[in-house]
């Protein structure tokens, strides 16, 4: 399987830090993946929309933890080349 990541969208304020889209093969891409920073360090967040309640639902998600984790660590390693950080990130 063959995963690029594009990292569109560098932030130095906020819990946002940068965007990201993932391209599956060659033929299935992401848009608006999320580098947030969050309590115990960074993390990935995929696409989500809120819903009437509050809440947020994710568009697309990862089924199984071995996908998440390889989304993950490119978005991350991406995010990190882009940013020129050394931070070590926290898992999905």
């Amino acid at each position: 399987m063959d995963i690029s990541v594009r990292i569109r969208k560098i932030t130095r304020e906020g819990a946002v830090k940068a965007i990201a889209s993932v391209t599956i093969d060659e033929m299935f891409v992401i848009h608006d993946i999320k580098v947030i920073a969050g309590k115990t360090g960074d993390f990935v967040a995929m696409p989500s929309k809120k819903v009437p309640n509050g809440s947020y639902l994710d568009i697309v998600h990862p089924i199984h933890q071995e996908f998440r984790d390889i989304i993950f660590k490119a978005v991350m390693e991406e995010y990190e080349k882009a940013a020129g950080s050394s931070k070590t990130p926290v898992a999905m």
